[in-house]
């Protein structure tokens, strides 16, 4: 793959940031383990949720949502180049499916979620987030979890994937 392919339709894994604002982003917890996270138009969800993930001290957690986006990068792994293919989505959308995880690594909660979005024609996109802005608002409930996952690099796939360990009753 080419150097300059990369920079224009491909991301790899590690260049994936939660770097970008969330400014009115809301979060409020419903009960114990629950969480009601709400991002405001133009609140950027991946950034969003993986700094309250870390604010929060979150080890792990499952995660749902729907609302709408003003724009999204979602990504299709391409395990031949070990890259995300983005999929641009530049236009209002339904957010109609995001659903993921929060496990552990290196230290830090990282955010593994997919998203299916309905376009105007009633046709729809999808793939792994790696960016998305919320308008007028995007809904997110978190299940948190008071047992840590793992994430351990795969060297086969070149993703940081969970890992299990078993304790000896096979729990």
């Amino acid at each position: 793959m080419a150097a300059d392919e990369n920079q224009k339709g491909f991301i790899k894994p590690e260049e994936i940031k939660a770097n970008k604002q969330a400014p009115g982003m809301h979060a409020k917890e419903l009960g114990e383990h629950t969480w009601a996270v709400i991002f405001s138009s133009g609140d950027e969800i991946f950034s969003g949720l993986t700094n309250w993930a870390a604010d929060h001290r979150v080890r792990s957690a499952h995660l749902t949502a729907v609302g709408a986006l003003k724009s999204a990068v979602l990504g299709y792994y391409d395990l031949e180049h070990k890259v995300y293919r983005k999929i641009a989505v530049d236009e209002q959308v339904e957010l109609l499916s995001l659903i993921g995880d929060f496990a552990i690594d290196n230290g830090k909660p990282v955010l593994h979620a997919h998203v299916i979005v309905g376009r105007q024609d009633g046709s729809m996109r999808g793939g792994h987030l790696i960016e998305a802005y919320a308008s007028p608002t995007t809904e997110v409930f978190v299940t948190t979890s008071p047992i840590e996952l793992q994430r351990t690099f795969d060297p086969v796939s070149g993703l940081d994937l969970i890992t299990i360990q078993e304790n000896r009753q096979g729990l």
